[in-house]
């Protein structure tokens, strides 16, 4: 079985670095990504799309150091679906991309950094997001 994302897009917000209560650092970013369709009338039609972006360890901390608002990233990660309940108590789904690697593109130079995915799998952790 195969669950692989590769996303292409820029930041439309600072990122936004946090721990976790044992210190793994934690980076989520809202990643915008792009394509043009032609409509029923055979115009072109950009959709934009936004992605929950997550990267975890030396990753996030490297990351946050070099990106901002604009900044093109490059990401290789997997989809994560989750559950919780909501402040109002109703059920609530949100849907991420967990980060295997990072490339900046733009906004601080040619870069990569690279999750060790051991490190993100292997702790018990509540996202502070």
């Amino acid at each position: 079985m195969v669950n692989k994302v590769i996303l292409i897009g820029n930041l439309g917000a600072d990122p936004e670095f946090k721990q976790t209560k044992s210190g793994l650092p934690i980076l989520r970013l809202r990643l915008a990504t792009s394509q043009s369709r032609k409509d029923k009338d055979g115009n072109w039609q950009e959709e934009t799309q936004w992605h929950t972006v997550v990267c975890f360890g030396k990753t996030a901390e490297y990351i946050a150091g070099k990106a901002g608002k604009g900044s093109k990233l490059y990401v290789e990660g997997s989809i994560k679906y989750e559950s919780y309940e909501g402040k109002d108590g109703q059920k609530k789904h949100a849907t991420s991309i967990n980060a295997d690697v990072v490339k900046l593109l733009s906004g601080g130079g040619a870069a990569v950094a690279a999750v060790e995915s051991t490190e993100a799998q292997s702790e018990e952790f509540d996202i502070p997001f």
